[in-house]
């Protein structure tokens, strides 16, 4: 009779059965070598099939738009349309639950920013029209 050169396996224990893990501490086995539902992992890894990563949530298209728009401004139009764009989508926000906040918030800004600018140049103009034409 000969012996194999290498060991056999240690039996498969049965469902219930405990199995020391490297700390010593017992967990039940399972047939395929996970815990059941409800315990945890003996690898550090959490409970299996749960993603340690929160889910995003989608960011508001006329947040973005208003942002892009109020800092390009695009001879004064972009303005306008930022604060538009920034304003529905504040209110599309608080609605639907979604991300962008920020960037609203920053077209509107940039918006209003670009507004003044704009009463700016339009005073300084009607003031050299009317100084030009005396």
């Amino acid at each position: 009779m000969t012996t194999p050169p290498y060991p056999s396996p240690p039996p498969e224990p049965e469902w219930g059965a405990h199995n020391p893990d490297a700390s010593g501490a017992t967990t039940p086995s399972h047939p395929h070598g996970q815990p059941p539902p409800g315990y945890p992992s003996s690898y550090g890894y959490g409970y299996p099939g749960y993603s340690n990563y929160p889910t995003q949530r989608p960011t508001n298209g006329l947040a973005i738009a208003s942002m892009v728009l109020g800092i390009i401004w695009i001879y004064w139009i972009g303005s306008i349309l930022a604060l538009i764009f920034g304003y529905i989508a504040r209110q599309q926000i608080r609605e639907r639950g979604e991300g962008g906040a920020g960037m609203a918030m920053a077209g509107i800004v940039l918006g209003w920013v670009g507004v003044g600018v704009l009463a700016i140049f339009i005073v300084f103009v009607t003031i050299a029209a009317v100084s030009g034409s005396r």
